[in-house]
């Protein structure tokens, strides 16, 4: 009697235990078909992207979708859209000063003038206009690192060789190399993060460690060819902390399937304004910065509206502890 209760009790177990690997497959599949529509919205921001458009992508009912997304994201798709177009916007009038109002709307998929105004007013609670005034005045308070609060202090020489535009930049008690190169577009496989993340190295590692399960039966990890990044879709001093997002990446062949988790995105080519760094888990935001407040006023350069990230190398990893070798890469033009 006792035993047929086990038996029955374990076929239960068994039963359920089916129920629930089923339940988390489905929602795997879900957040994989969500995260393609969210990379094209970021992509395709000055178009019109219709309902039928979206979850056409999604390979889901129009009929539901919206209810899958908002469950996914946490998000309304319209609210979700709005906000990533105005997130662009900001950033556009922060980083590209000389760029009409009007056409930043344009731009970032407003269909006038006045339509980008009135969101814009109501999300930031100023204008454009006041907003990049505002922007002008805290930029040096935001990114300029503290050992070149004297400017006078800074030494430039620029090297072209190759193809490849080099900028020597010495300061008090720092040397560093940036290079202006073009980079090849790159399939790369992902997994994403929302949420908050500055100096987490749990976090990473377990990405990262996800990411490692699923590229090492394909013999990814083994290759040389195999790039390391880390996209950053969203500048931390705009977006609120809960929707920031990254993504750990390696290099894939185009035909190279991805399920569950793991998605799969084209990387834009370009060009790349490149700096090398050792960092511990806190130092990020000042090395991001460095490359924004230093370089960029020097270069001349102009923040382009691809996707920064940083470019992790393995070769440079031996007895780092905790700090890592990273280039970091903003699109520049």
């Amino acid at each position: 009697m006792i035993s047929a209760i086990v038996a029955g009790a374990k076929n239960i177990f068994c039963g359920m235990d089916d129920i629930f690997k089923k339940k988390s497959s489905i929602q795997t599949e879900y957040l994989y078909r969500i995260n393609h529509v969210v990379d094209y919205i970021e992509a395709h921001l000055d178009e019109t992207l219709t309902l039928e458009t979206l979850s056409h992508i999604a390979c889901f009912s129009k009929f539901h979708f919206h209810r899958i997304f908002l469950a996914v994201t946490g998000e309304r798709l319209a609210e979700c859209i709005q906000r990533l177009r105005l997130e662009k916007a900001a950033v556009l009038l922060h980083n590209n000063l000389q760029m009409a109002i009007t056409d930043i709307g344009l731009r970032c998929g407003f269909a006038s003038s006045a339509s980008f105004a009135n969101a814009f007013k109501r999300y930031y609670g100023k204008s454009a206009s006041e907003y990049r005034c505002s922007e002008k005045n805290v930029t040096q308070k935001r990114y300029i690192c503290l050992p070149d609060e004297n400017r006078n202090t800074l030494h430039i020489r620029i090297e072209q060789q190759e193809g490849k535009l080099s900028y020597h930049i010495r300061g008090i008690g720092y040397q560093r190399q940036v290079d202006v190169v073009e980079l090849p577009p790159w399939h790369v496989a992902y997994i994403r993060y929302t949420g908050s993340y500055k100096g987490d190295t749990r976090l990473f590692a377990r990405l990262w460690n996800r990411l490692a399960a699923w590229a090492a039966p394909l013999g990814l990890l083994k290759n040389p060819d195999t790039v390391f990044l880390t996209l950053c879709h969203d500048d931390p001093e705009i977006t609120l902390e809960e929707k920031l997002r990254i993504s750990v990446c390696i290099s894939v062949d185009e035909n190279t399937k991805t399920t569950g988790e793991v998605g799969k995105m084209q990387l834009p080519g370009g060009k790349y304004a490149v700096c090398r760094f050792v960092l511990g888990p806190q130092d990020y935001p000042e090395a991001w910065g460095w490359i924004y407040g230093t370089f960029l006023p020097l270069s001349g350069y102009q923040v382009d509206d691809r996707i920064a990230f940083e470019w992790f190398i393995p070769q440079n990893q031996q007895n780092a502890g905790e700090r890592n070798s990273i280039d970091i890469c903003i699109p520049v033009k």
